[in-house]
């Protein structure tokens, strides 16, 4: 057991708690370290960070939260450097060092997510304006300053307001422990929270429908891979151009009647995507298994959030800008928009890459 979840106490706004450094039994002698134990967290949430990037952030320059997922993933590797280097420090400086790590590590990651969130939104807002439409370079500027000044602010936080001094509980009943004090990110927790709830209660009306809404969005899915995969073939032979032009301005026939809203269509999509890690999180607080905030701010809220704002966004502008307008997300948007409004309504683009477009266009002038 790493965290003393007994001595959890709430000050102001903060949740606190206390990370176990070692554990000596009195009786039996036994000493435990566990210092390797953060080092293997601290891997297995490298090794995470690197597979939600990867499935994930694909133009990290147009869009913050994406940038701000690429800066965590650095924070956490940096972690796991120092967590390593600690293993070959003598044991006088070993267990001090320890601790201001893991204290000012979860003060740092604890002052995240709410500017994170402000400037996400901001972002979002911005994607339609001018300052949107800026040159990819330009964006690439702006979200790093951001970004680091969004970590400097946090790391200034977290030296005025952190106390890394090792402290000792001895138990009649249970092993001495010597521990260190640290915080639980209760902003994460209370957007998971709410954010469950909120798609829960909003899918209990259309409980009956959502399976055939489901399977409709598959459908539509499946129909716009086709054309992708039939534009392959069209530097051997310009009759699979006319063919793909032919599936564009006729798309498949709607199965489904009726169509759902938009606003929920989109939070079906959003759900198929982030609900079991939204479930997850809500058991872990429901039976109160105290998360540092250095493990809670992570990739994957990190993008459950992106995905979040990008949908609230993208309902919004959808009547003004269509399907295709927002940048690459985890949610397949175009999808769900057209699972609301109907596939006669907007044609499917034939391909999706511009190369496959260019390559049409080619054939059909010679």
């Amino acid at each position: 057991m790493l965290h003393e979840l007994i001595t959890h106490q709430k000050t102001s706004n903060t949740v606190k708690m206390l990370d176990i450094v070692t554990q000596t039994d009195v009786v039996s002698g036994c000493h435990t370290d566990n210092t390797d134990r953060y080092l293997g967290i601290m891997l297995i949430k490298v090794v995470l960070d690197i597979v939600v990037l990867f499935f994930s952030s694909r133009k990290l320059s147009t869009s913050f939260l994406s940038m701000c997922s690429l800066s965590i993933a650095l924070a956490d590797s940096v972690m796991v450097l120092l967590f390593s280097s600690l293993l070959f420090l003598g044991p006088e400086r070993y267990f001090v060092s320890l601790c201001f790590i893991l204290a000012n590590a979860s003060a740092i990651y604890e002052a995240l997510p709410l500017p994170l969130m402000c400037l996400g939104l901001l972002d979002c807002c911005l994607e339609g304006t001018y300052l949107g439409k800026q040159s990819t370079f330009s964006k690439f500027l702006r979200h790093t300053a951001l970004t680091l000044l969004v970590w400097i602010l946090a790391v200034i936080y977290s030296f005025g307001s952190v106390e890394s001094d090792l402290m000792k509980l001895d138990y009649r009943e249970r092993p001495s422990v010597v521990v260190c004090e640290v915080r639980e990110s209760t902003l994460i927790n209370y957007f998971i929270l709410g954010l469950f709830s909120a798609v829960g209660c909003t899918k209990l009306p259309f409980c009956s429908m959502t399976p055939k809404w489901v399977g409709e969005a598959n459908r539509i899915s499946e129909a716009r891979e086709e054309p992708e995969n039939q534009s392959s073939d069209l530097l051997f032979t310009s009759t699979d151009c006319t063919e793909t032009k032919g599936i564009e301005e006729n798309p498949p026939e709607e199965t489904v009647n009726p169509r759902p809203p938009l606003w929920f269509s989109l939070i079906l999509g959003f759900s198929l995507t982030w609900m079991l890690y939204l479930v997850m999180s809500v058991v872990c607080i429901l039976l109160s298994f105290g998360v540092p905030a250095y493990i809670t701010v992570n990739l994957l809220w990190v993008e459950c959030t992106n995905s979040f704002l990008t949908g609230v966004m993208f309902w919004a502008n959808s009547n003004k800008q269509g399907p295709y307008s927002l940048p690459e997300n985890v949610c397949p948007w175009p999808i769900y928009w057209h699972l609301s409004k109907g596939t006669r309504q907007q044609p499917f683009p034939a391909a999706v890459s511009n190369l496959s477009k260019e390559k049409s266009h080619t054939l059909l002038y010679v």
